[in-house]
């Protein structure tokens, strides 16, 4: 009986570690990384679980032309919503989501443009990201 309990405990504790570890992740995105596309009218995130929008920042940049992409989206994030260089409408949904569209303005140029993501795990850590796709 001593066995299996101890092998019941850590088996448990191994459980919600590698839970706990988790963070949560952008499963999948449209535009796709590094595609090439007609001006798209919005730009889709779906995550690996639901995230609170009022905590995380989404941010879509045209990258200059001499821009690395990481140097971009940190650009972008910084930016205040309403910044004249995003190419992304301000956000109206502020609840939890588990995919979520962004509006694009439109007649994007051609181009590559950076969308960068800044959210907070649901293990309270802060997790950021970015990709490329560039409009033809």
């Amino acid at each position: 009986m001593r066995f299996t309990f101890t092998r019941l405990i850590v088996l448990l504790l191994a459980l919600v570690l590698g839970t706990a570890s988790a963070h949560t992740a952008v499963a999948s995105i449209i535009p796709a990384a590094d595609s090439t596309v007609s001006a798209p009218k919005e730009v889709v995130l779906k995550f690996s679980e639901p995230i609170e929008l009022r905590f995380s920042t989404f941010r879509v940049m045209a990258l200059g032309a001499d821009m690395e992409p990481v140097d971009g989206a940190r650009a972008a994030l910084a930016l205040k919503a309403d910044a004249p260089t995003l190419v992304n409408l301000p956000l109206s949904a502020r609840t939890l989501a588990a995919q979520l569209r962004i509006p694009l303005k439109v007649s994007l140029k051609a181009g590559a443009y950076v969308v960068a993501w800044k959210i907070l795990s649901e293990d309270g850590h802060p997790v950021t990201g970015h990709s490329v796709f560039t409009v033809k």
